[in-house]
């Protein structure tokens, strides 16, 4: 199999992935900690293989998460446009920030989102959010490392496979 379909496999299953952990249920202690996977798969593809991943991707990508969820449509497309296209804008620097740094680069963008949000269900007319709100962007960070060494150790099987 050559690298594009390795990539490609790869892409759509990370995806797929993203999509059964937004789905998986949890306690509702918890819900407030789910960190959004979809934002935290794209950002590593658009910092390592961005060819997979443009703003109508996302904007679909959105949409398909925003039915799955049953939230209002376009809600997470609108988001995940915002947060790509800040990614591509600073791909160059934030491609070679260490870990560290480009953890605090996914805590920066993830609070952004919540911000955005927060707008969004402000114009629709939903009640205040708790305090609890702002703790995704956190848990977002502490796994962003994980996620990038996951999927780049995939990246890497995958490349040694076809060779």
């Amino acid at each position: 199999m050559n690298r594009l379909r390795a990539n490609d496999w790869l892409f759509w299953g990370s995806v797929l992935a993203c999509y059964l952990l937004q789905l998986m249920p949890l306690p509702q202690a918890l819900l407030p900690l789910k960190p959004w996977w979809l934002a935290l798969v794209l950002m590593y593809w658009i910092l390592e293989a961005p060819d997979y991943v443009s703003l109508g991707r996302a904007f679909v990508l959105g949409l398909v998460g925003d039915v799955l969820a049953g939230e209002l449509l376009g809600e997470q497309a609108l988001r995940l446009c915002v947060a790509c296209f800040i990614l591509m804008r600073f791909r160059a620097r934030l491609r070679f920030f260490p870990m560290w740094q480009q953890a605090l680069a996914a805590l920066a963008l993830l609070a952004n989102d919540r911000i955005v949000l927060f707008a969004i269900r402000a114009v629709s007319g939903e009640a205040a959010v708790p305090a609890s709100y702002w703790l995704a962007p956190l848990t977002g960070m502490i796994a962003w490392p994980w996620v990038f060494l996951l999927l780049d150790d995939a990246r890497a099987r995958a490349r040694v496979r076809e060779s």
